[in-house]
């Protein structure tokens, strides 16, 4: 029959994140140990996403803010906020109550606050040793609609016209001077 080359062929050698583990961080590796170790021995839906989410790349694990997350958690004082990503500063916000997180990474403000307001910041090992099957937690994620996100283009693939189509230059300013000519208007040449 013979292999379709318009198409590419068969996509080998690819590999998903969630069968071979590609970050190189030694902690995070042990962690999808862990929780996949959690996931199998506990029939636990808490445990599966967990894991699930620590194998995702950067981009998939948003971080949250502080005021976000102090949101989320009203009336929930008994409760441990779990994040699989990143809690940052929030200088908008005045006070910050008091809050039991865990998440991946803390910023060093963001810690300060919350265990000035006496709450506490842990890991997911210490996680996993109080409450294995994610008792007493909610689970949260951060807002994936970034700005930042209008700056990163398409996958990039040789047959793939539209890898550069709608990204956002990174520019000094907005005005006519400034990448707004050839390969950005019609009438300059060419519109990507």
């Amino acid at each position: 029959m013979g292999i379709d080359l318009k198409a590419g062929g068969r996509r080998t050698g690819h590999k998903t994140s969630s069968v071979a583990v590609k970050s190189a961080n030694p902690y995070n590796r042990l962690l999808i140990k862990l929780y996949k170790f959690l996931a199998r021995r506990t029939d636990s839906k808490f445990c599966s996403t967990v894991a699930k989410r620590l194998h995702m790349s950067k981009l998939n694990q948003p971080p949250i803010g502080l005021n976000r997350l102090a949101r989320y958690m009203t009336n929930k004082d008994d409760k441990t906020a779990v994040i699989v990503g990143k809690v940052t500063d929030d200088v908008r916000m005045m006070e910050c109550p008091k809050m039991s997180v865990c998440a991946l990474a803390f910023t060093e403000t963001a810690r300060k606050r919350i265990l000035a307001a006496g709450g506490e910041c842990i890991t997911f090992d210490q996680l996993a040793l109080r409450a294995p099957k994610g008792t007493n937690t909610v689970l949260l994620r951060g807002p994936k609609s970034r700005s930042a996100l209008a700056h990163f283009g398409h996958r990039t693939t040789v047959t793939n016209p539209h890898t550069h189509d709608g990204v956002k230059p990174y520019v000094r300013s907005k005005g006519r001077k400034f990448e707004k000519a050839r390969g950005r208007r019609s009438s300059r040449g060419f519109k990507i």
